[in-house]
């Protein structure tokens, strides 16, 4: 995990998110934590407990966007999950358990990332002699003391021509024909269907090492054929046993589970049909986000120290209306302020990635140059905040809706325009967007 202080994390978010100062420092100050118990002695390091966050606010204010960029900045673990979902148990959902194999699937991906980047030269060098021998095969037999077509002096000169051609990319339309292990699959046991993969038996596993070993014959060319041996080659020198238990260690020490839209498992007064299920979710949350061991197929994992952040709107319901318990495992609670025209316009002017440089960005593959001009920037957050106000609030998302809808017809003329430059100012804003914003009822349906 990366060692950042909470004043860079929260500087590095700046640089995507606009706003939510609360927020931002305090998944800083989690992560910090994080490593802070990563230097402590192994008998009080077991006993530092992360504190989870709970997010307030309403949809678009950036709640997911900061966990999804602290996961990126960190280079921890990540996975977001709907609380919903799992209303739908006894269905056909998911039990609470899966979000942990998930995390660890997730784990997986990122140590071996890691991995490949120490095999990956010896992986290219053997793919390099690989593709040799399937150009160049090595003859059956020499005649010693015969400077013949099969000798071994000419061969090696052969292969030595053929290896800088191959290097130079000369070589990359040739055909050869690879060999390609056909792996069992799950589906072909009766009974173990699309949630296979959810159950405690690793029925993959099991298959590869019961079944037969499929090898196929497939011409293609070599540049086809390079990345399907460099899959070969890494696959063999990455020791799958040491991936697994460094996955399980990273998931369990830097892992972080956003639990989206938890507000919606708040059972309302009454408690019938659906709020039974609602209530047994956060039943079932309970024992993950407070501790427990969760058998997955690459071994058992404890969620202790996994720091989960949930969040929600809280329109019908407040935190307090969640189980007393589940509410104590969440001991920090920041509220996410809604947008306003001022945030609107930092948001498509400040961010690295703002909306405006990304169509600006997109534009200019097409050999046109389009420039937002200040007025014209004020203008669409005056409409996107607006519409907003006067129909549903969907924060930041809106602002997608609204730059959809003024380009799209440069969108369309933009590949017969070749080569241009188009001036976005208040009044080209106001041209195409006036009228639907000031129709409510259109307004709706459009934006």
């Amino acid at each position: 995990m990366k060692n950042l202080t909470p004043r860079e994390i929260v500087a590095e978010l700046d640089r995507h998110i606009v706003g939510q100062n609360a927020a931002k420092r305090a998944v800083a100050v989690a992560v910090r934590n994080r490593w802070r118990r990563q230097q402590l002695d192994d008998d009080l390091r077991k006993e530092v407990a992360p504190k989870n966050i709970l997010m307030i606010g309403p949809t678009g204010v950036g709640k997911t966007e900061i966990a999804r960029r602290l996961a990126r900045l960190t280079g921890a673990p990540f996975i977001k999950v709907e609380a919903t979902k799992y209303t739908e148990v006894g269905y056909y959902g998911r039990d609470v358990e899966s979000m942990i194999r998930e995390l660890v699937e997730n784990a997986i991906g990122l140590v071996r990332q890691r991995e490949l980047a120490l095999v990956e030269e010896e992986a290219k060098r053997r793919v390099t002699e690989r593709l040799l021998d399937l150009l160049a095969p090595s003859p059956s037999s020499f005649d010693v003391g015969v400077e013949s077509v099969d000798s071994p002096d000419r061969y090696e000169r052969t292969r030595e021509k053929m290896r800088a051609m191959l290097l130079g990319g000369e070589l990359e339309n040739r055909t050869v024909e690879v060999k390609i292990e056909q792996r069992a699959h799950a589906m072909m046991i009766p009974g173990v269907g699309l949630g296979g993969d959810q159950m405690d038996i690793d029925f993959q596993g099991m298959l590869e090492k019961i079944l037969p070993k499929n090898i196929v014959r497939r011409e293609m060319a070599v540049a086809e054929a390079r990345r399907v041996l460099f899959e070969q080659e890494t696959d063999a020198l990455i020791n799958k046993e040491k991936v697994n238990a460094q996955a399980i260690e990273l998931a369990e020490d830097a892992g972080i589970i956003f639990v989206d839209e938890i507000d919606k498992v708040v059972a309302s007064e009454g408690g019938r049909g659906a709020d039974v299920s609602r209530q047994g979710v956060q039943r079932d949350l309970l024992p993950v986000v407070e501790g427990t061991t969760v058998q997955t197929r690459y071994g058992y994992v404890r969620t202790d120290h996994i720091l989960f952040i949930a969040a929600g709107a809280f329109h019908t319901s407040k935190p307090s209306d969640l189980m007393p318990e589940l509410q104590g495992r969440f001991p920090i609670r920041v509220e996410l302020d809604d947008l306003g025209k001022a945030d609107f316009v930092r948001i498509l002017a400040e961010p690295h990635n703002s909306l405006t440089r990304q169509y600006a960005a997109l534009m200019k593959t097409e050999g046109v140059e389009v420039s937002f001009g200040a007025d014209a920037i004020d203008a669409i957050a005056d409409y996107a905040y607006l519409v907003n106000q006067s129909t549903q609030n969907i924060g930041a998302r809106r602002l997608h809706t609204i730059m959809e809808r003024l380009l799209e017809d440069l969108s369309f003329e933009a590949p017969d325009m070749k080569m241009g430059r188009v001036e976005i100012n208040a009044a080209y804003v106001r041209e195409r967007l006036e009228s639907i914003a000031q129709d409510e009822d259109l307004s709706k349906f459009i934006l």
